[in-house]
């Protein structure tokens, strides 16, 4: 019961039912399909029934599609066949669009193209027909308008994103404000750096349009993406593997933050590194996870071997090895993520490769990513301010 929901009205009530006793709950018009002994004869009876006063067959001959009993002095207006079908409409409609303009923009065929970002998507296995599919955009902090108040400069861009099918169907809407706020001693610094922002979805694996709209609230100037967006299907019976993603961070949440904000991915926070440009000083982050490992009959435990090779052009200049064993397993899922010292590397342009060999099952897989390393700047930078909330 709620007392109020935006849009619908006060004092709603919204039954959901487990009729085969899995735990998996949904939404129902019919409250009657609650009931174990609906199918029972004699069992089950309402007051009037077992006084003689109604029959429950009766039941199944209700036209308003349900199988309540009859009650005394008739039904409730909410139970009214129209207004559930009403409620049940209202409930499952997607929510209005906050940015309207931003939505415009999308349907439109004349776009000012005035502000330039980056964007990249990652496919990460859920179930055998769910893919999250997680939408990072970064936006360089030069390109937005700031308002300067009380020695804070701030700036506001919405952010307005929906995937739709090849049909024009709206599948996923996600649209977000994102504020960013920099002191004067960092302001300058700051105009070099990125504000970054990510939205992961869940998706059935299939072909999408993806559109994606950014606008400077202070200068109104607007940034427009429409894109393909392929998602792919995960495979029972073969070696399988989500993206590689390379990042800039890379570090365990707290169990309460597990699944939830910005970047999460299961237990861990793994903020992309869009332009996957790292200095001498950092860390790469890696993260990928393998599905479908072969389990051993006897132990249950699967055995793969995760081969990490670092090549400059066609040199190889570091590889190294680890195994199952060593690292964290979810069923026949292993998720690899390792923090790579790139201090020993010379400036210039590589490539990880990562493959998987599941020594069960002989099948291998592996994922390519490239990466530049640059001498790291000497002057102090805004590096470590918040990239995006």
């Amino acid at each position: 019961r709620w007392r109020y929901l935006e849009g619908i009205g006060e004092n709603i009530i919204l039954e959901f039912v487990d009729p085969s006793g899995s735990g998996e709950y949904h939404l129902t018009m019919d409250p009657s399909e609650k009931d174990a002994l609906l199918h029972v004869p004699g069992a089950g009876l309402s007051l009037m029934e077992s006084m003689g006063m109604a029959s429950k067959a009766d039941r199944f001959t209700r036209s308003d599609g349900t199988n309540l009993p009859t009650t005394m002095g008739g039904q409730s207006a909410s139970m009214n066949e129209f207004n559930r079908l009403e409620l049940y409409a209202k409930v499952n409609r997607p929510p209005e669009v906050k940015f309207k303009d931003l939505e415009a923009v999308v349907t439109s065929r004349i776009v000012r193209d005035q502000l330039h970002f980056t964007w990249r998507t990652d496919y990460l296995k859920v179930t055998n027909d769910t893919v999250l599919v997680p939408v990072t955009i970064q936006v360089p902090n030069g390109q937005l308008s700031f308002q300067s108040k009380d020695g804070i400069h701030s700036a506001t861009m919405n952010i307005f994103g929906r995937v739709s099918t090849l049909t024009g169907r709206v599948v996923q809407t996600f649209e977000d404000p994102v504020s960013k706020d920099f002191p004067d001693s960092l302001f300058q610094q700051s105009l070099k750096l990125q504000s970054i922002y990510q939205k992961a979805i869940p998706l059935r694996p299939g072909l999408y349009r993806l559109d994606l709209v950014i606008k400077d609230v202070q200068s109104g100037n607007i940034g427009v993406v429409n894109s393909r967006l392929q998602v792919p299907r995960y495979e029972d019976d073969k070696l399988e593997a989500s993206s590689l993603i390379l990042a800039d961070q890379l570090e365990r949440v707290p169990a309460k933050q597990i699944g939830a904000g910005q970047f999460v991915l299961g237990s861990s926070k793994v903020r992309p590194r869009l332009d996957a440009d790292f200095t001498t000083a950092d860390r790469l982050g890696i993260y990928m996870q393998v599905y479908n490992l072969k389990p051993d009959d006897k132990s249950h435990k699967s055995s793969a071997t995760f081969e990490y090779t670092v090549k400059k052009g066609k040199d190889q200049i570091m590889q190294f090895k680890e195994t199952s064993e060593e690292m964290k397993q979810t069923g026949d899922q292993v998720t690899l993520e390792r923090l790579l010292p790139l201090a020993t590397l010379s400036p210039g342009k590589y490539s990880l490769e990562v493959n998987a060999t599941d020594t069960l099952s002989r099948q291998t897989i592996s994922r390519t990513a490239e990466f530049t390393v640059k001498a790291p700047q000497e002057t102090k930078t805004a590096a470590n301010a918040t990239p995006g909330r």
